[in-house]
């Protein structure tokens, strides 16, 4: 019997071999679109009443689709409200050749490579959820070609998810249109309900959540979002008058910074305080973490950069057992969600669904990971024919 022993030169020659033969993929073509999204109704929530936004009547959509030399492709998206949208599609623009010649598989690199080359307009905000959009596109991409659902590939610790309603009860809604909307939701299969509050009659807010609670009965989870326009003594009187309702929580009573404010109320409260979907990186929730600010977390993979940030985030969550409720975009969240260890919720929105040719299921309360590969999305004709801006960079596949 022979044997062979290597030198410590021969076994990284091969390591290296093997990581080459792993890595041969490239990124060749990346594509952004700006999609602007028309809202059926102009909607208020409290920001509006306060006089502080104006109606939205539209959201803007930033597509990144990316295509490998093998022929992989993953499609990502990030979003803005009112403003910003082509602020976003602007800075990644500037960037999108960036991604082209590396490999697909090393997005934690291509997500700090991408960020340096906006190093001068921060690591926050605007810039970074312009690279949000890529980051989505790779973990699609990725999953794609393990041919997994993207919860899947991330370690699903569930196949379904809480998920509650938010827009069929926006301030601008008349109550008993409110109340049809509930019945509609929960006949749909969506298991909880969240109303806007924050009205500057505070009697008028009181009388819309008794006047829901009342309509789909003690059973049904409820939600209300003061959308920050509370300042403290008023979250803390709103709040003890909340407390009969048995509400799931109250989220952003105060502005979305004021840590110090946030974990005041929620030490003073029996209901629980949610908070964190304005926030735009890692970084700034970490401070709510810290300082106990919030008992249910809700990042925006979108806002705070991407897949990859929200993963950092959701294990400093979980280290402290907080209940996570990522805000908006659920095509991407369930899939997040599902992932996260702690029971969650997933916030159903049904603006959306124009620009895919997909649908999300829910049933007896919940929302199901789709059995399709990476997060299950493609775009729609309607999606393009709402588009208002494209550019390309590399090779089309």
């Amino acid at each position: 019997m022979t044997t062979t022993t290597l030198s410590t030169s021969d076994v990284a020659g091969h390591a290296a071999q093997r990581a080459d033969a792993a890595t041969e993929d490239r990124i060749s073509w990346v594509r952004l679109s700006s999609v602007l999204l028309p809202l059926a109704t102009p909607v208020s929530d409290a920001k509006v009443l306060t006089g502080r936004q104006r109606p939205m009547t539209e959201v803007a959509f930033l597509f990144a689709e990316i295509a490998t030399e093998e022929g992989h492709q993953g499609i990502g998206f990030s979003y803005a409200k009112r403003a910003g949208g082509p602020g976003q599609f602007a800075h990644a623009r500037e960037i999108a050749d960036q991604l082209l010649d590396e490999d697909p598989s090393d997005i934690g690199r291509i997500w700090t490579k991408l960020v340096w080359a906006g190093a001068s307009v921060g690591r926050s905000g605007l810039a970074t959820q312009a690279v949000a959009a890529f980051d989505v596109a790779l973990w699609d991409l990725k999953a794609k070609r393990a041919g997994l659902p993207l919860a899947k590939l991330l370690g699903a610790h569930r196949d379904s998810v809480r998920c509650y309603n938010t827009s069929g009860g926006f301030l601008h809604t008349p109550t008993e249109e409110v109340l049809a909307n509930a019945t509609a939701s929960l006949e749909a299969g969506i298991g909880g309900l969240k109303i806007k509050v924050g009205h500057p009659d505070s009697k008028r807010d009181l009388e819309r959540v008794r006047a829901v609670r009342e309509h789909v009965g003690d059973d049904v989870p409820l939600m209300v979002d003061a959308n920050q326009q509370w300042d403290r003594p008023t979250a803390r009187r709103m709040g003890r008058a909340l407390e009969p309702f048995d509400l799931v929580w109250i989220e952003e009573p105060l502005d979305a910074y004021d840590a110090q404010g946030h974990a005041a109320l929620a030490a003073a409260l029996d209901t629980p305080v949610a908070t964190g979907e304005m926030l735009a990186s890692v970084a700034e929730h970490w401070e709510l973490i810290r300082q106990g600010a919030a008992d249910v977390i809700q990042p925006d993979a979108p806002r705070i950069g991407g897949i990859t940030q929200f993963l950092k985030l959701a294990a400093l969550a979980e280290h402290q057992q907080l209940q996570l409720a990522p805000h908006f975009a659920m095509e991407i969240h369930l899939h997040l969600a599902a992932a996260y260890p702690i029971e969650p919720w997933v916030e159903h929105f049904d603006w959306l669904e124009p620009l895919f040719n997909e649908r999300l299921e829910t049933s007896a309360g919940r929302m199901h990971i789709p059995a399709r590969p990476g997060l299950g999305i493609t775009l729609s004709d309607q999606a393009r024919a709402w588009t208002q801006a494209e550019h390309e960079a590399g090779k089309r596949p």
